[in-house]
């Protein structure tokens, strides 16, 4: 894994600078086509800016005129099922205590960045009440103190579980699963009362077929959390319920949930309904070339285009050698390559791809355009968790992360790739491939 350049001498430097800086010969990701444009981004403030404005205006001259090649510029991507990497799992409170807990997230945050991954939602799996309330305040929205040497952003811990089906489990320990049979007190015992807003807790997966799950929606969306339905039985009248009651995310579309049936087409109808009847919800895809068939991936980009978020679901072997390692629940998992496997059973166990080769497996699977492709880690994502001015854009006033991006292959049906060659994280480069170790 390539390291990631220091900062702290940088942004110390920005501070006592005007910090312009002017992206240009790139190509920036806008609707769903490239544009050859400048860019230009403050590192002070660390936004987006407008530069016709900077120039005529107030008659100010970047401080530093980037290049690029003819190279993409992209908003920082956005993973938002991330269960760990690095030999770090967020639902495991080491030995030492909460203290090495919160040295390992900050480790997982600064190796991520290279990886073009500029904002997360950390994601804990289905877990007894004291490993969420111990990790949990570790995992909130990080990026108040605005640092880009912290590296990857939180933007809100993602809680899969343990309100689930016991019988869509996947690798979730099946004996901590329950239900919200008292609605909002009974998630407010297992997360902490004091978890319970949007600025800790961003997104909760919970099945709706659940008793107690339909006022447990209502009650998080109140409260700002956003609900996703997943590790679910429910028939798609169930689901249709569950998004009216508050819902708007489908996790791991496909993966743990009732398969589609020509006569109950399940969570997946959902991407079918009538807008004038529900709101289409967002949905995940793992496009790792295990979890799903490249057509089934298609097949639900075309149903619901503008509700696509690609996401790793990546965990803690992410990163790591091929090999046996221990699992959380006594279970022991083989990595063999991007596969993960249950030792016992063979049954997958969460993915170890990275976000950007996501990316370029739907590029080649669907044939959508890199715009249309990188949207499904970008802007989409920000839009679901409403936050589509701040993240995922390339719009004045936006967070200046972005990611500079290689395009390889393409030419006489080669595949294409992503390389990600650059990243910047509050308008301060903090990756660079070129001076990068290996």
């Amino acid at each position: 894994m390539p390291s990631v350049i220091s900062t702290k001498g940088d942004y110390a430097d920005a501070q006592r600078s005007s910090g312009v800086v002017k992206f240009t010969n790139c190509l920036l990701t806008k609707g769903n086509e490239l544009v050859k444009e400048d860019l230009w981004v403050s590192s002070v403030s660390g936004k987006i800016l407008n530069g016709q404005e900077i120039l005529y205006e107030h008659r100010t001259a970047p401080e530093e005129i980037v290049d690029l090649g003819g190279r993409i510029l992209s908003p920082g991507l956005l993973d938002t099922q991330l269960n760990g990497a690095y030999g770090f799992d967020f639902s495991v409170i080491p030995d030492e205590g909460t203290a090495a807990y919160g040295k390992g997230v900050l480790r997982v945050n600064r190796r991520l960045i290279a990886t073009g991954v500029t904002s997360y939602l950390p994601t804990l799996t289905s877990q007894p009440p004291e490993v969420y309330q111990k990790a949990l305040p570790f995992l909130g929205a990080s990026g108040s103190a605005r640092d880009p040497s912290y590296g990857s952003e939180s933007l809100g811990a993602h809680c899969e579980g343990p309100f689930l089906s016991p019988t869509k489990n996947g690798i979730h320990n099946a004996s901590v699963l329950r239900s919200p049979v008292d609605g909002i007190s009974d998630l407010s015992n297992c997360y902490g009362a004091s978890n319970l807003h949007p600025s800790t807790i961003k997104l909760v997966t919970l099945a709706p077929e659940l008793q107690g799950a339909l006022p447990s929606i209502q009650a998080l969306t109140s409260q700002g959390i956003i609900v996703s339905i997943g590790h679910s039985e429910a028939t798609y009248e169930e689901a249709k319920v569950g998004i009216k009651s508050g819902a708007s995310m489908i996790t791991h579309l496909f993966n743990a949930m009732r398969p589609l049936h020509h006569r109950n087409p399940g969570i997946f109808g959902l991407l079918g309904t009538p807008s004038s009847s529900i709101q289409k919800p967002h949905f995940g895809i793992i496009a790792d070339g295990i979890h799903l068939h490249p057509t089934s991936i298609k097949i639900a980009w075309n149903a619901h285009p503008e509700g696509i978020i690609l996401v790793t679901d990546a965990m803690r072997l992410a990163g790591m050698p091929d090999g046996t390692y221990d699992w959380t629940n006594g279970s022991r998992i083989i990595k063999n390559g991007a596969l993960l496997t249950l030792e016992e059973n063979g049954k997958i166990a969460g993915s170890s791809i990275q976000l950007v080769d996501c990316v370029s497996n739907f590029l080649n699977w669907t044939g959508a355009s890199v715009p249309e492709a990188l949207k499904a880690v970008t802007e989409t994502p920000a839009r679901m968790l409403g936050m589509q001015d701040i993240k995922g854009t390339l719009k004045e006033g936006a967070d200046a992360d972005l990611v500079v991006l290689e395009l390889q292959g393409g030419v006489e049906g080669e595949e294409k790739k992503l390389v990600v060659d650059e990243v910047w994280k509050f308008g301060i480069k903090v990756f660079d491939k070129s001076s990068a170790q290996v």
